[in-house]
């Protein structure tokens, strides 16, 4: 495929010059050759060639520029030509010679003469056309010579083919008469919401019948190929002229289909917060508590006295009933205070702030187990203040929270990386300004009362404004305000308001709001918000917040002033303004701080400072725009505004507004720059002779007032006919069209997008083929358009843009589209088959961006306002974004309404539009409009429908430059409308009964019919046809074919009273044909399509209808196709809908299974007594036999019946079927108890399985029946089946390396217990000693299975996150492949169930052959569910249906009654649906018997006794039910009569009960069948109230081929904690099995061996008895068998496992919102079947108890903390503390070493703790009384820490805390041998360092370090302190005694202290000798020395002349 350009020449340029062409196609660019010096025609004669992939779209454009070429400078535009491809696209070759146009669009006099041809794929020019790949959507003319190969899809006829070519048929359908496409229309989407033209797919010629049904893939594929181009199949893409909601229309714009306003709804909200524990809180021995605050709600933990890591784990809830705004701006905020009591407020350690909407984004909804990092608000020079654990959950109504299941929590201590942060916010957050700069406002409303201003006025004169503004910025949780400008709507502020907050902040939002400041109260003026992920970018390459100085518009309520305005929440930002308000220049920085600063203020309170003022046009520079309107239609006006003339008022800021606008003239001009003047009256007075001043063109700003007509009993109309008003105003806003622009290419961009992707999910709903191609194509334009945008919007780097946000924002749009465009081409080379799905999701990621991207937060223009006004009062309105009208010359910048028809629905302001209120339509319009400087005014009118004459005011008649005030419209064209209303579907049920008397009600420009009425039906079939004759359009002929006016179907319910109410509605688009087209395919007869139905914002079902517009030509009715068909006599005057576009119908059987109905809720008071159900479908039915007895018996006793109706032959085109239980009265009375419609009878089609298959399924794809019939009787083997047979006769190791090969089909099954068993001792002997040996059976109980599966379950979890994609994918892949046609939904079900089959082998824990390879003790385990069991089995829907019967709504406020509250009661049974007769293969089976149909096999319904065994283990996350935010649960237990109440037993003041028991119920189903487990809240006064329920249906899991009723265990064992707890052994549940499914087996024999159908289990023969005798057994085979019951053929399917299930608690009054978890499971046995042994015991385990002795032996380096008295030495008066985490009042000290100097103090002081421990879950468990008021005493549950502390002692003033250490009990380092070696590393975890567990080792003695913070809040080592850990349990302790301190039994010896440590004054000298010896010895020392040698030298010279003397002498 490619596009060829054939630039001839450019003739007429003027003067001489060198020339340059410039080729514009897709965003790709040719240049042609430099002409030099041309004269005036320039011969280029150049081809440019594009190759396309994908279908060239009629809008796309080519655009070719002229240039004159300059080496040096760069080149100057002569001129730009460009033309839309419609033309070529249908004729394939176009030759156009026309004018250029300059810059401002002006025609100059050069031409041009170029020649497009478009080549199709195989070189012939148009041989095929797109809509052969795709159903040809675009409304082309059909060339008569074109000739088609035939399409990919069904529905595309060849009209002529070439010779030789091969035909394909489309993929099996059968054509019945007429050659109707029965099936799948080409490319049509059967769902869309609204159609807009299309053309029909081709009638197809009746198949031969022997021609194959099924088309060969490979065959599709070289077809592809071939039509292609050679192209890879999967590379092949469809471009958008096949979107399947194609607008094809270029005047008129789509309309909006849905109508109630969703914002400003009030709705449930529930934030729940765990406060878990803090850690390294700064400062010393505190007291804390911690405070939680959600918007005005605070509750505080209770107090933790003297630690700086106290451990809480408490529970908070707080619900609210808000709109989703007002909630996601609420602020969550947690405080540590310290030392709170009820006198004093306590002073405040660190907070951290996080608004509601941050959590609300995380995915889940929640943080799980993060820190908060909490800062100091007053002091931002400080650091971290400690960190706080938690969990946050935000819930709305309707979401549910997967909680991670609650388990020990070991591996959340590393704080750095759980930050109770969002993705991508850095852990150091740092403290920055934000500056909200407020400049000055414009345009405000009157706020006061005028009443005494005219008094003043009359008086004084004085005039005042009536208003007084000031402006408050609210942000994250704080607010400051400005100072307030007295009477003033034009009020100048120059101020700023500054924040500090750490940045980036958690809160999303700031809120800026201007008020009126009055005695009484203020009330808002308006309101806007700021969002900081629109002004900031965090990115590498991104930006700061900045905004501005820009002006914001703030809309509201209706400007004219009343005392109290009912739509006030609007000013507040609540729901969609009505009017415009006022407008606000406004700016925003960030500045970050250096909190290092000394001169910086340390406190966070907002400040208001000046701000400098900033010139005028810096916002922009002022501009003249106009706005044009004209109203083509007005309809559907509601009838109670029919009775007052009618006016339309247009209004864009307050221009335009007559009624309540400004409260003085505007200003006419606007504010200019000095000479500026002159400038603009040039352009003003050069353009066309226009009026020379502006002035003069006064605006019209609304429509003459007229009075309706009427169109029907509930809508008027306006009678305009050819007459259209028209308004258009001058408005004077600050140019910032740039910013505009690029938001248009972007939405652009987008709304292609989402057009793709919806055509794309269309294709898979209705499995249309290649979907995959569409994407491709989808992805094209996506990088296309990325393109396009970068260099449209390169051009606008050039323009400076206005702010710093702007220039920041282009640049990251730029980057962010260039890489969009990349991935987007990447990702489409990655689209394959299976991945369309997954590629699906990411475009939808793409497309959030693009609407992210596009929503522009500076303004400029504002809003446009609608508004209908009946008698000067303002009625209902419509809002118009002003960027979607604006013009630009770049078709791209264009916004989408500009210069096109829309049509607009009004609706009501505020509240009243909420509800069924917003559902009517108040007035639909027809309306064009344009805006635009008003000096591009020029084409204003140019996307009118042609044929007007314009009438001008009259004033201007001579001047054409003056818009119209009306036009004309000469030409007209007479239509019948034919409206064919086929049936509707999945209505509303608007009566009390559950059903509604639907009719239809068609609206057509100022006509409306209705169908008839059909009573109690929510799927009427009307099967009529409406006529609308003499229907007047005026405009040209051709126009009205491509864009007729849109089609109003609306669907009310008929009440005998009053008058019908709404029930929704839907648009669509007429297939036109004018009078000189042929009534003759491929376009006509039309086809039905589904058109979605919607009330207010939800959908009401689907619509099923085709319209046709059909022209009355100049010879009348004549030429129209004839109305044939016959006129129905019984149903009077109504014309069905004609034979070639009703659906062809065969003829099908329905057997129904009537099973029993349950729950029916009383009907208007009496009960139900004798209840029959009625079946219909299609106007056929069945009744069901009536119950005689609903309280004894309530289920049927005729089990099948059946009845023939005629449906569709496409299944998509199936009717639902309706279920109607109704009660027979006395007198032959009947009432109507409740109805469900089963809208897709899909699921119950019986597919037989297909013989004639090719080898598609040679792989072990055993097919299997289709749901209903699951395991019906015995099938014949299907051809396609390959039997895997292991027959003995193969040695059985070789065997099984042979089964490996083929994972899917476990042949062989080893379970080889004594194998693993050894394989694990030899790996066990590799492990290190520490590791625990095998656990003794003794101590291993049912908890020790039950948390070994929970690490299981934890480890499976954390291994699915990063493979939960690859998952997904193969889901897809399994769904996607597998044989297209009958085969299909089989293949489906199997994927399914080998999807959950790999789940469960990968999820089995450890079983087989592949021993888990962890370290841990061999225990037996069983599946932990994290859901319902429901939800794992598929509702146990296996063979028996539950469907919900729901009542009608009894009163209009029921519409936001959630399905829960409208059931009355479920009906059993089941349905299938099969063409007749019925399939052979069925009823030939053995022991087919005929009165079950389709049904062989099912159990009988008789009443049936069952002992129900609940096991409830623990409940989780409960909502607090008492004021101290706790609760006192206990269990209660409904089923049938039986209630069960626990009450006695609850567990006092716990959120996470662990109950750990069993109760034993006996029922008798199926009377009693739903089984109710609640937890209530225990009060010592007053009732017990509900905290939350869940309810089981028992019924479905007894009968369920699952086999629910006692989960299969994992391993047989006949006694320990494993013990088998079902009456039946492993081998008579498999013979039960192999019979009931008609299974052949099982076989045993030879030992380990079994044989079931042709599959062989092998596993262990041998089991131990309690007295370790070993006997031979076949029931580990038979288990080995039973788990994987899943792999026989045809009857298996998986069984239930030995499982807890986690169920959520609901409570009827929050519904919706869950208030907790159950963890449980149920066993049933049958009555008469052998009793079940004892229940097992699950009470929870007690706490086993410890002694802890602890010896403190010495102390080493503590710091020195007192100065001495005299000589100001340091010392220290040591002493050690110590207690156990939680116990702190029973903490212990040793006694004083005092003075130590060194920092050495010796104790030998022993401490005693004994204590609670459960090692289950490594806690303390402490009982205590709350407070002294406390009833009871309340369990807690706390970590095993022991704290150390070391003190200085004071006598007179407190103790001085010198360091402390917190050791965990279960892992704490190995203490030093030596002080020496002992240092800070071991404590603050930065350092691997081996730990310990003290309940392993037992004992241990070492040095530790310990640590306290300084001034920097660092740690520092401040001592070490030697102790013995010594861990006994109470038995051993009572043995072997010892005494506290140093007291007996076995006391310490007495510690060897230096002497000073007497006080000084007892000895004096002592201490003296002490105190100079010790300090100054070394000086003593060397004194000493410097004596002796003194003394030496004295000696000396002393004797040194005596000496002399006698030598001298000789003496």
């Amino acid at each position: 495929m490619a596009l060829l350009v054939h630039l001839k020449t450019v003739s007429e340029l003027r003067g001489r010059g060198d020339r340059i062409a410039k080729v514009t196609f897709r965003g790709q660019s040719f240049y042609s050759r430099v002409l030099e010096n041309c004269e005036d025609v320039a011969d280029f004669d150049e081809m440019f060639r594009w190759p396309v992939a994908s279908t060239i779209d009629r809008n796309e454009m080519l655009e070719i520029q002229v240039f004159n070429y300059s080496k040096v400078f760069s080149n100057k535009l002569i001129g730009t030509f460009r033309m839309v491809l419609q033309k070529v696209v249908e004729e394939n070759h176009v030759e156009v010679t026309d004018m250029l146009i300059d810059d401002n669009n002006a025609i100059i006099k050069t031409s041009l003469c170029v020649e497009v041809r478009y080549q199709g794929t195989d070189g012939t020019v148009g041989s095929w056309d797109d809509g052969d790949f795709l159903g040809d959507e675009s409304l082309q003319e059909e060339e008569k010579d074109s000739q088609e190969t035939d399409g990919l899809l069904p529905g595309s006829r060849p009209s002529s083919r070439p010779p030789g070519e091969k035909s394909f048929r489309s993929k099996g359908r059968e054509k019945t008469k007429g050659g109707r496409d029965g099936e799948h229309k080409a490319g049509r989407s059967v769902f869309s919401a609204m159609k807009l033209g299309k053309n029909r797919s081709h009638k197809e010629e009746p198949q031969r019948p022997d021609e194959p049904a099924v088309l060969e893939m490979e065959d599709l594929d070289h077809l592809a190929i071939r039509l292609a181009d050679g192209l890879d199949p999967d590379s092949v893409s469809l471009a958008s002229v096949t979107a399947l909601t194609t607008n094809v229309s270029n005047k008129r714009s789509k309309p909006d289909i849905k109508m109630e306003p969703s914002a400003g709804r009030p709705m449930d909200y529930q934030v729940s917060i765990t406060v878990i524990e803090a850690r390294q809180l700064v400062g010393l021995n505190m007291d804390p508590v911690v405070c939680v605050e959600v918007g005005d709600d605070k509750k505080y933990t209770s107090m933790k006295e003297s630690t700086n890591c106290p451990y809480y784990n408490e529970y908070f809830v707080f619900d609210f009933h808000v709109s989703p705004d007002v909630m996601f701006d609420k602020i969550i905020k947690l405080s540590v205070i310290h030392s709170k009591n009820l006198l004093r407020s306590g002073t405040l350690v660190g907070s951290f702030k996080m608004d509601v909407g941050t959590v609300y984004s995380q995915p889940e909804h929640q943080f799980h187990h993060k820190w908060a990092i909490l800062s100091d608000p007053d002091d931002i020079s400080s650091g971290l203040k400690g960190y706080v654990k938690c969990d946050v959950a935000v819930v709305g109504k309707g979401d549910n929270i997967k909680t991670p299941h609650k388990a020990n929590e070991t591996d959340e201590d590393d704080i750095e990386g759980n930050l109770l942060l969002p993705e991508g916010v850095p852990p150091e957050r740092q403290w920055a300004r934000f500056y909200v700069k407020i400049y000055r406002a414009e345009g405000l409303p009157r706020m006061n009362t005028s009443l005494m201003a005219n008094v003043k006025k009359a008086f004084i004169g004085e005039n005042k404004d009536l208003v007084d503004p000031y402006v408050q910025v609210f942000f994250a949780g704080q607010k400051g305000k400005t100072s307030v400008q007295k009477s003033s709507y034009e009020p100048l502020w120059n101020e700023q308001v500054v924040f500090t907050d750490l940045f980036p902040p958690l809160c999303k939002r700031m809120k800026v709001q201007i008020r009126d400041s009055d005695k009484v109260n203020d009330v808002a003026i308006g309101t806007h918000f700021i969002d900081l992920r629109k002004i900031s970018n965090d990115g590498d390459k991104g930006f700061l917040p900045t905004l501005g100085p820009a002006w914001v518009n703030m809309y509201g309520s209706t400007r004219n002033y009343t005392l109290l305005d009912e739509h006030q929440d609007l000013n507040e930002g609540l729901g969609e303004g009505v009017s415009f308000r006022a407008r606000l220049l406004l700016g925003l920085a960030v500045e970050i701080l250096d909190t290092s600063n000394p001169e910086l203020t340390s406190s966070t309170e907002v400040q208001v400072e000046q701000a400098t003022p900033i010139s005028e046009s810096c916002a922009g520079k002022m501009e003249e725009f106009f706005l044009f309107g004209a109203f083509l239609e007005a309809s559907m006006i509601d009838r109670r505004n029919g009775d007052k003339p009618i006016t339309f008022e247009v209004t864009i800021g307050n221009y335009g507004n007559e009624v309540d606008g400004l409260a003085r003239p505007q200003r006419p001009r606007p504010r200019k720059e000095p000479g500026d003047e002159e400038e603009v009256d040039l352009i003003q007075n050069s353009s066309d002779d226009e009026a020379s001043d502006g002035g003069d063109l006064a605006s019209v700003s609304s429509t003459p007032p007229m009075r309706p007509q009427v169109t029907d009993r509930n809508y008027f109309h306006l009678p305009y006919l050819e007459r259209k008003p028209c308004i258009y105003i001058k408005s004077w806003w600050p140019d910032q069209r740039r910013r505009l622009y690029n938001a248009n290419i972007m939405d652009h961009i987008a709304d292609k997008l989402e057009e793709g992707l919806n055509d794309v999910q269309e294709m898979i709903k209705t499995e249309k083929s290649y979907p995959e191609r569409r994407l491709r194509g989808v992805l094209e334009e996506l990088s296309c358009g990325c393109c396009r945008f970068l260099s449209l919007a390169e051009k606008d780097q050039g323009h400076s843009p206005r702010t710093r946000l702007d220039r920041e924002r282009l640049k990251s749009c730029l980057r962010e589209l260039e890489s969009m465009g990349q991935q987007a081409r990447t990702l489409r080379a990655q689209v394959k088959r299976h991945t369309v799905r997954d590629k699906l999701r990411l475009c939808q990621n793409f497309l959030q961006k693009l609407r992210f991207l596009a929503d522009e937060p500076q303004h400029s223009i504002p809003d446009v306002f609608i508004w209908m006004m009946s008698n000067n009062k303002r009625v209902a309105y419509a809002r118009v974004p002003s960027k979607d009208l604006l013009f630009s010359i770049v078709e791209e910048e264009t916004g989408k309404d500009c210069a096109k028809v829309k049509t607009l629905f009004l609706k009501l302001p505020g509240k009243r539009g909420f509800g069924s209120a917003g559902w009517t339509v108040q007035a639909k319009l027809e309306l064009y409009m344009w805006l635009g400087l008003s000096k591009q005014r020029k084409d204003f009118l140019c996307g009118l429908p042609c044929g007007f004459e314009e009438v001008k005011a009259a004033q201007g008649l001579g001047l054409h430059a003056f818009p119209p005030v009306s036009l004309v419209y000469a030409k007209k064209q007479v239509f019948q409308l034919r409206a064919h209303m086929y049936q509707a579907r999945s209505l509303f049920a608007a009566d009390s009964s559950g059903l509604s008397d639907p009719f239809a009600r068609v609206f057509f420009i100022n006509q409306s019919q209705c169908t008839e009425v059909l009573n109690e039906t929510l799927c009427p079939t009307w099967d009529q046809m409406l006529v609308f004759d003499n229907l007047e359009l005026y405009g040209e002929a051709q126009e009205l074919r491509d864009d007729p006016p849109i089609i109003v179907i609306e669907i009310y319910d008929q009440d005998t009273m009053g008058k019908a109410d709404f029930m929704g509605r839907t648009f669509a688009k007429p297939l036109v044909k004018m009078a000189d087209e042929g009534y003759c395919p491929p376009r006509f007869p039309p086809q039905l399509e589904y058109y979605q139905i919607y009330r207010g914002n939800a959908t009401a079902g689907d619509l099923l209808a085709a319209f046709e517009l059909l022209q009355i030509g100049p010879s009348g009715k004549a030429d129209l196709p004839p109305i044939n068909g016959p006129v129905d006599m019984d149903r009077g005057p109504i014309m069905p809908v004609p034979v070639g576009i009703r659906p062809v119908l065969s003829k099908y059987r329905v057997e129904v299974l009537f099973w029993g109905l349950r729950d029916l809720k009383r009907v208007n008071l009496a009960q139900v007594d004798r209840p029959r159900v009625d079946i219909e479908c299609a106007g056929k039915g069945v009744q069901s036999s009536l119950i005689h007895n609903y309280k004894k018996n309530p289920n049927f006793n005729t089990l099948v019946k059946w009845f023939e109706v005629d449906l569709p032959e496409n299944e998509l085109l199936h009717p639902p079927l309706n279920i109607r239980v109704v009660d027979c009265r006395a007198f032959g009375r009947y009432t109507l108890v409740g109805s469900h419609a089963v809208s897709s009878l899909r699921r119950f089609i019986y597919r037989p399985p297909d013989r004639s298959a090719p080898s598609w399924n040679t792989t072990v794809r055993l097919l299997r029946r289709c749901r209903v019939l699951c395991n019906g009787g015995p099938s014949s083997h299907s051809t396609g089946e390959v039997v895997v047979n292991m027959e003995p006769e193969v040695p059985i190791k070789k065997l099984e390396t042979m089964v490996k090969l083929d994972a899917t089909s476990d042949a062989v099954v080893k379970v080889d217990v004594a194998e693993e068993e050894k394989e694990k001792k030899k790996k066990k002997g590799t492990v290190e000693e520490l590791d625990e040996e095998e656990p003794d059976e003794s101590m291993l109980d049912w908890w020790s299975k039950y948390f070994a599966s929970i690490d299981t379950m934890k480890e499976q979890l954390r291994q699915q996150e990063p493979s939960g994609i690859d998952l997904e994918e193969k889901d897809e892949m399994d769904n996607t492949e597998g044989l297209k046609g009958p085969v299909k939904s089989k293949e489906k079900a199997r994927a399914a169930k080998e999807e959950k089959k790999k789940k469960t082998q990968t999820s089995g824990s450890g079983q087989g052959s592949e021993a888990p390879e962890k370290k841990k003790p061999k225990i037996d385990e069983l599946k932990v569910y994290p859901k319902e069991l429901e939800s794992e089995f598929d509702n146990f829907e296996d063979w028996l249906h539950t469907f919900n019967l729901l009542r009608g709504k009894t009163g209009d406020d029921e519409d936001g009654s959630t399905e829960e509250e409208r059931i009355v009661g479920r009906f059993k049974g089941s349905l299938c649906v099969y063409k007749v007769p019925l399939p052979e293969d069925v009823s030939r089976e053995a022991g087919y018997d005929p009165t079950y149909g389709m049904f062989q096999g099912i159990p009988s319904n008789d009443p049936i006794n069952v002992l129900v065994r609940v096991y409830v283990v623990r409940a989780t996350d409960l909502h607090p039910a008492d004021i101290n935010g706790k609760a006192d649960p206990y269990i209660a237990i409904r089923l049938g009569k039986t209630d069960i109440r626990d009450k006695e037993n609850y567990i006092s003041k716990q959120l996470n009960p662990v109950f750990g028991k069993s109760f034993d119920i006996e029922a008798s189903f199926p009377m009693e069948s739903m089984l109710t487990v609640a937890v209530y809240d225990w009060d010592l006064v007053g009732t017990d109230d509900l905290i939350g329920e869940t309810k089981i249906d028992l019924e479905n899991r007894f009968y369920s081929k699952h086999r629910a009723t006692c989960g299969i265990a994992q391993t047989y064992s006949t006694h320990g904690y494993n013990i088998w707890r079902d009456p039946m052994k492993p081998s008579q549940i498999l013979t039960r099995l192999c019979k009931d499914g008609k299974v052949d087996g099982p076989h045993f024999g030879p030992p380990g061996r079994v044989k079931v159908a042709n599959r062989v289990f092998t596993g262990p023969s041998e089991i131990e008895d309690e007295n370790g005798q070993r006997k031979p057994t076949d029931e580990h085979v038979a288990l080995s068998a039973l788990r994987h019951w899943e792999d026989i053929p045809r009857a298996g399917c998986r069984l239930v496992p030995e499982h807890v299930e986690t169920r959520p608690l609901l409570n009827p009054d929050k519904p919706g919102i869950e208030q907790g978890r159950l963890e449980l499971w149920v066993d049933m046995f049958p009555m008469d079947m052998p009793a079940p042994g004892t229940p097992l015991d699950i009470s929870p385990r007690k706490p086993k108890k410890y002694e802890l002795r602890v010896i403190i032996w010495n102390t080493d380096e503590v710091v020195l903390e007192d100065d001495d008295f005299f000589t100001g030495e340091k010392s220290s008066d040591i002493f050690v503390r110590g207690w156990l985490k939680g116990q702190q009042e029973d903490k212990q000290d040793t006694d004083v070493h005092y003075h130590s100097l060194t920092g050495e103090g010796n104790f030998n002081w022993r401490y005693l703790f004994p204590f609670d421990y459960l090692a289950a879950e490594e806690k303390i468990v402490i009982s205590k009384k709350e407070s002294m008021f406390s009833w009871d005493e309340t369990e807690y549950k706390i970590p095993a820490r022991l704290t150390l502390q070391i003190w200085d002692a004071d006598h007179f003033s407190a103790d001085d805390f010198l360091g402390a250490i917190e050791l965990d009990l279960n892992r704490f380092p190995r203490g030093a041998k030596t002080a020496k070696q002992c240092t800070m590393d071991m404590a603050t975890g930065e350092v691997d360092v081996p730990l310990v567990s003290i309940f392993k080792q037992k004992r241990v003695k070492g040095w530790w370090p310990v640590l306290a913070r300084n001034e920097n809040d660092e740690f520092e080592l401040t001592g070490k302190v030697e102790a013995e850990l010594h861990l006994l349990t109470a038995e051993e302790a009572e043995k072997n005694p010892v005494g506290l301190a140093r007291n007996e039994p076995d006391p310490l010896e007495k510690p060897n202290r230096p002497d000073t440590s007497f006080i000084w004054f007892l000895n004096p000298l002592k201490s003296a000798r002490y105190f100079l010896w010790h300090t100054y010895r070394w000086l003593l020392l060397k004194l000493l020395l410097l004596l002796l040698l003194l003394l030496l030298l004295a000696l000396f010279l002393y004797s040194v002349p005596g000496y002399l003397v006698k030598k001298i002498l000789g003496a």
